[in-house]
């Protein structure tokens, strides 16, 4: 196995002992290599699975026009990888439709038909051409006050923290991973005491799988806006309390990155 294969993440390669896609040849062991299969989300939102039997706990969702790149079948589930966010999992093939066409549109708006971020062709409700962005995370995030907490999703009718700071990210033209460790490395590294608003708080849970820490924003010094499962909801809370529960027994200081 080379350097590569060793600190390639599992959540994010497409790859497994018996298959992988071909993109990955000499970079991974694996029995065979096939090209993937390009797709798109047709539906609202499509959740996605670590395991192929699991139908009730999603690592993430597609959203509505998102390309899924498919390298296998099992069953009534297909196995492959999210583009936008990079997520390999087993997905419904009836949310699914041939091929990845380009998008002219994004939605903009948190109470439109399709979710917010839907790729879609056309302009319509809610949406606004590819390439015009909203300029304040926080704004957007704040928009999402109150959706329920829902492990897994990333939309205004239900959302998990990192999918919060995800979509909120996305809206406005910005690149965003899926799970906490990985937007721990978004921006550049600021002492707790210099936090802003704007600012990514992260608190690292390293050994919990996909779920290893918890994210949110910043809105100054002393107050986190956040989706929480202790809340059930996006809200706005002290910034103490978030963090005297979040914590955890280690104690570790949440990592602050200023994007």
């Amino acid at each position: 196995m080379t350097e590569a294969a060793a600190i390639l993440d599992p959540r994010t390669t497409l790859a497994r002992p018996d298959l992988a896609e071909q993109a990955l040849e000499g970079v991974v062991r694996a029995a065979t290599f096939r090209a993937v299969r390009p797709m798109h989300c047709i539906v609202a939102t499509a959740d996605i699975h670590a395991d192929a039997e699991d139908g009730e706990h999603p690592i993430d969702q597609l959203i509505f026009g998102e390309a899924f790149d498919v390298l296998d079948r099992r069953g009534d589930r297909l196995w492959g990888r999210a583009r936008r966010d990079g997520v390999v999992g087993w997905v419904d093939p009836a949310s699914l439709g041939e091929g990845a066409p380009l998008p002219t549109h994004r939605i903009e708006a948190v109470d439109a038909d399709l979710p917010l971020n839907a790729l879609v062709s056309g302009a319509g409700k809610g949406a606004a051409a590819i390439g015009v962005f909203a300029d304040d995370a926080v704004e957007v995030a704040q928009r999402l006050l109150g959706v329920p907490h829902r492990p897994g999703e990333r939309t205004p009718q239900g959302t998990d923290c990192c999918g919060l700071v995800q979509q909120a990210l996305y809206a406005c033209g910005r690149a965003a991973p899926r799970y906490a460790d990985q937007q721990a490395e978004l921006g550049a590294s600021v002492p707790i005491s210099d936090a802003r608003r704007g600012d990514l708080v992260i608190w690292l849970s390293p050994g919990e799988g996909p779920w290893n820490g918890h994210a949110g924003f910043m809105l100054g010094p002393d107050r986190v806006l956040h989706a929480t499962g202790h809340h059930g909801a996006v809200v706005i809370e002290a910034f103490a309390e978030a963090n005297a529960r979040h914590r955890g027994t280690g104690g570790a200081d949440p990592v602050i990155r200023r994007l």
